[in-house]
């Protein structure tokens, strides 16, 4: 496919951009590729409208940006489709609607994540993104210094109980199914972007703890430095169509799927791409303390 109609268009300040021109279940050149992947570490989060893609041609597409993942640690798969996590929110109650970056908890969070729509809502149902790299510049210097030093525990597991939190049967069911193994993972709060060096903070709804500090004083720097994170202006708001597909890098973004649709239908796919272990800015790496990722990785287990 030649690229004489490849079009990127900006559509926030920050962070997201429009890529137009572009049939992504067709063959795509090498320079195709790599124009994609330059607007992705550019931009963050690329969009693309109007594509007829199935799980077979989501599945390619996504190979040509790395190996792929299982479809989740713990959430089954879409039949017939190993890679493939079948987010059907008309008949599941597990919705993200949190900031987040995408499976934190284990070692090797993704690389990037590819979100195809199948159903959405007529109204509601939007995503938004923000932009954790553009986030980590505006913190003042001595944040910054205070954050480099700071690790964070990840967990997909959370005590709702102790929390007071009365969770709906349907949705202790879910999370009995995404906690049904306990994955935690010790991550530098800044991590440096393996592509670009660029640091951003790795936060986001997985985060129990912070290393060496007290509940209190972990929940308060938390959320301070979350808080710089969901500025608007270091986020973009989509307004999804059936057909779109997105592609983010999981290495400098959260987001969150806004749950405003009540019980309508909402149908997406998405496929994951192996990631590296985060490296801080003193080059140290993510320790995993619970849980075995290398299945969801696809890599070869080391027998203990």
């Amino acid at each position: 496919m030649g690229s004489d109609n490849f079009a990127v268009h900006p559509v926030a300040g920050r962070i997201g951009a429009e890529i137009a021109g572009v049939d992504l279940g067709g063959q795509l050149s090498d320079e195709i590729v790599v124009r994609i992947r330059e607007a992705l570490i550019r931009h963050k989060v690329i969009f693309f409208r109007g594509q007829r893609l199935d799980a077979d041609a989501q599945i390619a597409f996504a190979r040509r940006f790395g190996e792929l993942t299982t479809a989740h640690p713990t959430v089954p798969a879409l039949a017939g489709h190993p890679e493939v996590l079948d987010l059907d929110y008309g008949q599941s109650s597990g919705r993200a609607n949190n900031w987040h970056t995408d499976v934190t908890f284990v070692d090797r969070p993704p690389l990037g994540s590819i979100l195809r729509a199948l159903t959405i809502p007529p109204v509601g149902g939007d995503t938004l993104w923000a932009n954790t790299i553009a986030a980590y510049q505006d913190l003042p210097a001595h944040l910054r210094s205070l954050a480099d030093q700071l690790w964070a525990v990840h967990s997909n597991t959370f005590d709702y109980a102790a929390a007071g939190i009365d969770l709906p049967e349907d949705v202790k069911e879910y999370q009995a199914v995404f906690s049904s193994t306990v994955y935690e993972t010790v991550h530098p709060v800044v991590r440096v972007h393996p592509e670009s060096g660029e640091r951003g903070l790795l936060l986001g709804g997985f985060v129990r703890h912070i290393r060496g500090l007290s509940p209190t004083e972990g929940v308060e720097i938390f959320q301070l430095l979350q808080s710089y994170v969901t500025r608007p202006e270091n986020t973009v708001r989509w307004r999804w169509q059936e057909g779109d597909v997105v592609f983010w890098d999981n290495r400098a973004t959260q987001h969150y799927a806004l749950a405003d649709y009540g019980n309508q239908a909402r149908r997406v796919q998405r496929v994951t791409l192996v990631g590296d272990i985060p490296r801080s800015v003193e080059g140290k790496s993510s320790e995993a303390l619970k849980g075995d990722s290398s299945l969801y990785t696809q890599r070869t287990a080391v027998a203990a």
